[in-house]
């Protein structure tokens, strides 16, 4: 009988050890509810612009995604790391919104970590500014108007008009555009904690070269996209301190074009690049349409924050610069600086407020500068540890400007709100 039992333990502590050995956890995030969102130019605008927008709709405090992440213990300190990340969509008709190429990737990647020395991965991943901003921002990257670092909009614009539709609440058609967040073909180290310190470094690489000879006429070309990135962070009791670096280059000879940035009537452009003056040249810097040719973008951050016991308090700076690689005098820059609170009230009330000030560049350096403001506020009533209610409130407003052709960008006022339900699992 004794045999027996302890046969029975046996076979019960190889299989906890093997089941250790290897773990795979599934987890997500739904948010949905109620967004409403305004834009406005002045009537002294041409043309004068004054739009809304009400739905039901998705992802304002937090994007709603379903992942997959694991490890496998290899021995000697050394795990096989991997993580499958998607976006989803609870109130579109398409659950992860793309219909024509399957779910939307958030983040995949697979690698090794060592213990006492860090992670090596390979994939689709977030940057280190956005990794740094994620512990650094105030309003924890939700996506309402408001957060000048991580820079999204619940204004679908065309032509620099609002446009009321599916897109007008960020849940499905904002983005940020303060600074890269994911990229794609990556390697990405990150180093375990030494003495309070952290290191990482990125390094990414998608290059494409290919001739075609007919006769005597050569044709084809390269087709490169590469970047790297740098980072640092130290903690200390109460006090986080990170700065991070990154720069992406384009460079495509096979089209037989180069591209300029340049003012175009009301727009400042490069192919497949478009700032539209007002709020996107405020809220960001964005990008449309394919990859841009032969340009290159800079991108530095650094953030704070200090826990005081009844509140945490942020302090948050972003730059960024996109340039013509065939002519560096012309460019669109923006920056942006914001400080922020957060704090529970109570055992199950949480709030937080930020406000920031910044400022955009549209063509290069004889270009005016136009300057924008925004705030939010924000609140979480706590059901669970994985359910909350929560209501939140932004505000940008930008002033007037003139591009280098006359014409003039108007000031602007966006108005965000959204009152919903997350539920994290």
């Amino acid at each position: 009988m004794k045999k027996s039992l302890l046969a029975v333990a046996a076979i019960g502590a190889f299989a906890s050890a093997a089941q250790a050995q290897s773990s795979v956890t599934v987890y997500g995030i739904l948010d949905v509810g109620f967004q409403g969102a305004s834009y406005k130019n002045p009537t002294t605008a041409t043309p004068a612009t004054a739009a809304n927008g009400v739905q039901f709709s998705e992802s304002a405090e937090s994007t709603s995604r379903l992942g997959f992440k694991g490890t496998e213990d290899l021995g000697g300190g050394r795990q096989a790391i991997f993580t499958a990340e998607f976006q989803l969509q609870p109130t579109d008709t398409l659950l992860s919104g793309n219909g024509a190429t399957g779910l939307q990737n958030r983040q995949t990647f697979v690698g090794l970590h060592q213990d006492g020395v860090g992670a090596a991965t390979i994939g689709t991943q977030y940057t280190g500014i956005f990794n740094a901003g994620a512990v650094t921002d105030p309003g924890q990257y939700n996506n309402v108007a408001g957060d000048l670092i991580y820079a999204v909009s619940g204004i679908n614009q065309a032509n620099n008009q609002a446009v009321p539709s599916a897109n007008i609440v960020t849940g499905s058609g904002g983005s940020n555009v303060g600074f890269t967040t994911r990229t794609a073909n990556t390697l990405f180290l990150q180093s375990d904690s030494f003495a309070g310190f952290r290191v990482n470094a990125a390094y990414t690489l998608n290059d494409s070269n290919t001739n075609q000879v007919t006769g005597t006429a050569t044709t084809g070309g390269m087709v490169n996209t590469n970047g790297w990135g740098l980072g640092a962070d130290y903690t200390w009791n109460k006090l986080f301190v990170t700065a991070q670096y990154q720069s992406y280059k384009q460079q495509t000879t096979a089209t037989g074009t180069v591209s300029t940035l340049g003012w175009v009537g009301n727009s400042a452009i490069a192919p497949s690049l478009t700032i539209t003056p007002g709020q996107n040249t405020t809220v960001a810097i964005a990008q449309s349409g394919n990859a841009p040719l032969n340009t290159t973008d800079n991108e530095g951050y650094v953030g704070a924050t200090y826990n005081f016991g009844i509140l945490k308090a942020y302090a948050q700076y972003v730059t960024y610069k996109y340039s013509d690689n065939n002519n560096t005098t012309l460019y669109a820059k923006r920056s942006a600086e914001q400080i922020g609170v957060r704090s529970y009230i109570t055992p199950t009330i949480e709030a937080w407020g930020s406000a920031g000030l910044g400022r955009a560049n549209a063509y290069g350096a004889s270009a005016p500068t136009q300057n924008f403001n925004g705030w939010q506020l924000g609140s979480n009533y706590w059901l669970s540890k994985r359910t909350n209610l929560y209501a939140i409130y932004g505000s940008v407003v930008a002033n007037n400007a003139s591009n280098p052709a006359g014409t003039s960008v108007s000031s602007l006022n966006v108005q965000q709100y959204a009152l919903g339900v997350r539920h994290t699992f």
